[in-house]
């Protein structure tokens, strides 16, 4: 693997080994001693042009865990607010001879685009617009590895902001290549156009999507991408409609599991008795979310050979 931009471009080996890899790893961030030296003398670029949280931390723990020397660039920071293109920047950041840049920018393809340009940087989508986040995704798969040995002919029900959720296209491109079976619950107006195509099933009843699920998977409502304020009533009636509460959750297979991408809004899309409760790996998501980073930066790093 030379670049990650998204699930689409990995065969089911592919996501395998990198599954196998990051579970490797979920023991070595349990160690006293949190440190590898499986990338000394390598040097990786964080560089953000949306608020993170979550992901620009995990990938600086991982590189930092993999004895990686690690740079966080912002969108506050960058020259790009001094009217520099994001081609110039990035291809700045590559003449200093990095060995990954990761990149996460609210233009869709803005990875693919990058690539052509910099020829001896690998490159990590950290999430693109609305198009993928495949390191979330494989965060999401390997939290449910260590609920079951295989995701296959399992379902997960997906519930929220599916038309702003990078995170939600990743999972319906993979699920027909692992094998298991989305559900989409949220109202017409959170719905992307022609989504069926990826062979889904599609609910506006929240309620009559539980019964079966075997994962439950609550979005957020991404307001900052929302182009008006017409696609629900009110917050009230949202959580009424779509929140997950125990009620519900009671209603989906035994053992069903809760999971979320963060940041979680309680009392929107999830109560917060389910959000901490037994059966939620929102948490557990967060601690898989370095190890499969850790995955990911290794093989970007090791699949080539800079003598420098």
């Amino acid at each position: 693997m030379k670049h990650l931009f998204g699930i689409a471009d990995l065969t089911r080996q592919q996501i395998t080994t990198l599954l196998d890899l990051g579970e490797s790893f979920i023991e070595l961030s349990r160690r006293s001693l949190r440190k590898t030296p499986t990338l000394r003398g390598k040097t990786i670029i964080n560089l953000f042009f949306e608020n993170s949280t979550r992901t620009r931390t995990s990938f600086e723990i991982a590189g930092k865990r993999l004895s990686a020397d690690v740079i966080n660039i912002s969108a506050a920071t960058s020259a790009t607010q001094k009217g520099e293109t994001l081609l110039d920047t990035a291809q700045t950041l590559a003449a200093m001879r990095p060995h990954v840049l990761v990149i996460r920018h609210s233009v869709a393809g803005c990875c693919h685009f990058l690539a052509d340009y910099l020829p001896h940087t690998a490159i990590v989508n950290a999430g693109d617009g609305a198009h993928e986040h495949p390191t979330q995704l494989l965060t999401d798969l390997l939290t449910l590895r260590q609920q079951w040995p295989s995701v296959e002919g399992k379902i997960l029900t997906m519930v929220g902001d599916i038309a702003h959720s990078r995170v939600a296209r990743s999972h319906l491109i993979a699920a027909a290549t692992l094998g298991y079976h989305i559900r989409l619950v949220a109202p017409k107006t959170l719905l992307p156009q022609q989504v069926e195509r990826y062979g889904c099933e599609i609910f506006h009843d929240f309620d009559a999507a539980i019964p079966g699920s075997d994962a439950i998977y609550m979005l957020r409502i991404q307001s900052e991408r929302l182009t008006d304020n017409c696609a629900f009533p009110s917050v009230r009636e949202y959580h009424e409609a779509y929140g997950l509460n125990r009620a519900r959750l009671a209603r989906a297979n035994p053992g069903c599991v809760v999971m979320h991408p963060g940041p979680i809004n309680r009392g929107v899309e999830i109560a917060t008795d389910v959000a901490d409760g037994a059966q939620s790996r929102i948490l557990d998501q967060v601690e898989h979310g370095v190890a499969i980073r850790m995955a990911v930066l290794t093989t970007m790093c090791g699949g080539q050979n800079y003598d420098r």
